[in-house]
């Protein structure tokens, strides 16, 4: 007879192998500062994500990462907060490429923030009628959503990507 413990032991690998398998595969990003915020080690990190259907577009993230003294004193392990702050900026020519042009948008950017229930997105958003490029960084949580976001532009009149 197996024992009940065994059996739980192998329910939470599965469990756990599923959820690493349903993460989705996330962009190069390419740490490009970090910043120690206090004595624990907490820092914020900043990352460079070039748009991978946008040439010419590159998206700069700020977020928290927390240390593994704050982890242990707070207790909870396996979470980071999902805000952050994006900038993004044309990098060198704009070509547009095959890209969603609907009012829904289309995720750039996807990272956990926990081990299943957050992630931080970047979603951009292609606003045809004033030839602008919207990026949009938002917390995605099943539990709860998220109203944590932040606004990115790149205007395209004038640079040709638009026609």
């Amino acid at each position: 007879m197996t024992h009940p413990l065994r059996l739980a032991l192998r329910l939470a690998l599965r469990l756990a192998a599923l959820a690493l398998a349903l993460l989705p595969a996330t962009l190069h990003a390419e740490v490009v500062g970090k910043v120690g915020v206090d004595w624990v080690g907490n820092d914020v990190l900043v990352e460079a994500i070039p748009d991978p259907k946008v040439e010419g577009v590159t998206c700069h993230i700020a977020y928290f990462e927390r240390s593994v003294i704050d982890r242990l004193s707070q207790g909870n392990w396996f979470e980071d907060p999902s805000n952050a702050s994006i900038d993004c900026r044309q990098t060198g020519p704009i070509a547009l490429g095959n890209i969603d042009r609907s009012r829904d948008g289309e995720s750039v950017f996807r990272e956990s923030r926990s081990i299943i229930l957050k992630s931080l997105r970047i979603t951009r958003i292609y606003d045809e009628q004033n030839q602008v490029l919207i990026y949009l960084a938002h917390g995605s949580e099943l539990t709860q959503g998220s109203a944590k976001m932040s606004l990115s532009t790149i205007p395209l009149y004038d640079t040709g990507a638009a026609e």
